[in-house]
């Protein structure tokens, strides 16, 4: 029984949707309250027993490098000046006993290519994905329930949540075999169909558990559109020669791939963060109360 040990992290993505300000930074390193989004993924990977973080990156990227690299100068500076506290979060970026590999996508040729890209670092073992845009509130995190049921299965997993029928053209759509919830058999998946061709309301969101057989599928892939290889068929290939199941997960996901996901994420988690939360939540009260106030005076304007 071969523990999964490796998480693989696709973040070579330009981040178009939120230009200028992933011109010259990447979107996984945008932050919500004070940690950027990449460091949320990789803590639910360590959170779950995973030791080695592959990132796969592309160009204007080091920024993800040198965050979870040991920056001597900084922690000198903080020690220095007896902010143990701030040194202390800083250290602990990485937790201790794990290693980082970064290998580069030359090309953004799709999630699925991404994901072969890693085949030289993952190899013959079963491993996970986790998509950094994908913020997932969970306790406990959603990678860890995904594992302890990977335990049991020891099969491919997907990490699936109901959508709105008008929303499955965002998602990768799966159908699955018989009713209920929980845990079910995959049998085809498909990418961003049309509400009325979707098999289902289960959208695929950013956490797979994959075992290495993905990687010949993914080999054999034609491109699609854009010349990508989408995971998608590659998943969809390999449920037809082996089990695949959907996992609903307990959290709350918010899409930091959107403006408005990424909003939302941050008002969540600014209103539980101890040093601010509090203070946050009255300003957030006070402001409701001002527009409510301003709603009321136009309306008992109206003629």
């Amino acid at each position: 029984m071969t523990p999964i040990t490796k998480a693989v992290f696709p973040v070579a993505g330009m981040g178009t949707r939120f230009l200028p300000a992933t011109k010259a930074s990447p979107k996984e390193m945008l932050p919500i309250v004070d940690k950027p989004l990449i460091q949320y993924a990789v803590e639910e990977a360590a959170a779950a027993g995973i030791t080695q973080m592959i990132f796969v990156t592309g160009r204007n990227k080091r920024a993800i490098e040198d965050h979870f690299d040991k920056n001597y100068e900084l922690e000198a500076e903080l020690e220095a000046r007896g902010k143990d506290k701030l040194l202390e979060e800083v250290r602990q970026v990485i937790p201790s006993g794990i290693s980082c590999i970064y290998i580069r996508q030359a090309d953004t040729l799709g999630l699925g290519h991404a994901i072969l890209c890693a085949r030289p670092a993952v190899g013959r073992e079963p491993f996970a994905v986790l998509l950094a845009d994908d913020l997932i509130d969970a306790n406990p995190p959603v990678l860890r329930q995904m594992l302890e049921v990977y335990e049991e299965k020891r099969c491919s997993m997907l990490g699936v949540q109901e959508v709105a029928p008008q929303e499955t053209g965002q998602y990768g759509i799966v159908k699955i075999d018989g009713d209920g919830e929980g845990v079910r058999r995959v049998i085809d998946i498909v990418e961003k169909p049309r509400p009325s061709e979707a098999p289902s309301t289960l959208g695929v969101v950013g956490r797979y558990i994959l075992t290495p057989r993905i990687f010949d599928h993914l080999e054999r892939l034609t491109p699609g559109a854009g010349g990508e290889l989408q995971l998608t068929d590659g998943i969809a290939a390999l449920a037809k020669e082996e089990p695949v199941m959907a996992f609903e997960f307990s959290g709350t996901r918010y899409d930091c791939g959107s403006k408005l996901g990424y909003l939302k994420a941050m008002v969540a988690y600014g209103l539980k963060h101890a040093e601010v939360g509090q203070e946050f939540g009255n300003y957030l009260a006070g402001l409701g109360r001002s527009l409510a106030g301003a709603r009321a005076q136009r309306s008992s304007a109206r003629p």
